[in-house]
């Protein structure tokens, strides 16, 4: 499973990276808004810091005017994925935009059935929204489970982004269905670290390791 930090702060990229374990970042015009800068310049940074997938959306709602977009932000670096969201114009201007080889994101998916279009129309990515289901009483997680199943049975290409991630067992989950991807926030993303069995234990071994050389020195 691929992990992509969800943000468009350069210092928890640049982080994330030099873990060692972030493949791709995916961004919106509301993440980069939050940093008040150039929203090209910052997706060229991101791309040369992450030096993977990084997911620039759209503003546009009419098909001509993605795909205008998405041509423009392609070439801003090798590493771009357009965002592209889940609708009819939509979905028309990913078709157009697969043909000519440029990589797209579906977003803003909520059902299996739309996850479907976008396989079909030759999305590179999709990405169910699972906290943003869950806040609406319904199960994001169970529709990341069809989804998996419905592109195993039909060997889809188009790979699964688990987004709108809330907290580290949506990690745990996904990775067990099986999702190619999962992109959540920085924050998260630390959590995954933790575990307070890990922090007593490195503590245990420093105290001993201490006692061990006071009495070395006896």
């Amino acid at each position: 499973m691929k992990i992509f930090l969800d943000t468009a702060n350069l210092d928890e990229i640049r982080q994330g990276v030099e873990w060692g374990i972030v493949d791709g970042v995916t961004t919106n015009p509301t993440l980069i808004a939050r940093e008040k800068a150039d929203f090209e310049e910052r997706v060229k940074e991101i791309c040369e810091l992450v030096k993977g997938p990084v997911s620039a959306e759209v503003v546009a709602t009419d098909a001509e005017g993605m795909v205008k977009e998405a041509r423009h932000l392609a070439s801003l670096s090798e590493y771009v994925v357009v965002k592209i969201p889940m609708t009819y114009e939509g979905i028309k201007a990913v078709k157009i935009l697969s043909a000519e080889g440029i990589k797209t994101n579906v977003t803003l998916v909520f059902s299996v059935t739309q996850a479907i279009l976008a396989a079909k129309a030759g999305a590179t990515y999709v990405s169910p929204f699972i906290g943003r289901i869950d806040d609406v009483s319904s199960d994001g997680l169970k529709l990341v489970d069809e989804i998996v199943q419905v592109y195993n049975n039909y060997a889809f290409e188009t790979e699964i982004i688990a987004a709108s991630i809330r907290h580290p067992m949506h990690v745990v989950e996904v990775a067990m269905m099986g999702v190619d991807i999962v992109t959540m926030p920085f924050a998260v993303l630390k959590k995954l670290f933790l575990h307070p069995l890990t922090d007593i234990g490195i503590e245990r071994f420093l105290k001993d390791w201490e006692t061990y050389r006071g009495s070395r020195k006896l």
